[in-house]
């Protein structure tokens, strides 16, 4: 019998052991994150429809839009959002009949055009985050700042270490 193998039977139970119960936690832990988040996007959608009339990738594309005053093109948005090219012109379509946002053209490239907030929008939006960013306190209330802090932080840092794998 080798000097060099002190390994038992014992001990590799014990490995496979902690890998399955970190492979259980890590599953865990994203399902829990997954459900929450969706908890929490589903209660946002219900009171956008509620008190705005409004679906949540429309809200989401005039978000992308107030940051962006002088607009973006359909491409940048579509990638912004990660939704399809398509779905972007579906809910500018909508936007733009209710006066929302307004296509122009772009002075680079006559070809192509962009997206802008019209001054109804920049006034429906303004009102519409506001009382958004209150709904997304009254959901997190329930946890101390420090607590909110900490998740922030660690979130952070599964991002980080997440971003190299997905650019690759």
């Amino acid at each position: 019998m080798s000097q060099h193998n002190h390994s038992s039977p014992a001990d590799n139970l014990d490995m496979e052991t902690r890998l399955t119960q970190d492979h259980h936690q890590s599953l865990k832990l994203w399902l829990r994150m997954l459900s929450t988040t969706v908890m929490i996007e589903n209660e946002i959608r219900n009171r956008l429809r509620n008190e705005f009339e409004i679906t949540l990738p429309r809200f989401d594309l005039m978000a992308q839009l107030e940051r962006h005053p002088d607009g973006l093109r359909m491409g940048e948005l579509s990638k912004r959002m990660m939704v399809t090219g398509g779905n972007i012109t579906g809910i500018t379509d909508q936007l733009e009949q209710e006066n929302l946002v307004q296509r122009v053209a772009d002075h680079k490239d006559r070809r192509a055009y962009s997206v802008k907030l019209t001054p109804a929008g920049r006034k429906a939006f303004k009102n519409m985050a506001q009382v958004h960013e209150a709904w997304v306190a009254e959901l997190f209330s329930g946890l101390e700042t420090d607590q909110k802090n900490q998740m922030i932080a660690m979130l952070s840092c599964l991002k980080t270490q997440l971003k190299p794998q997905a650019e690759s």
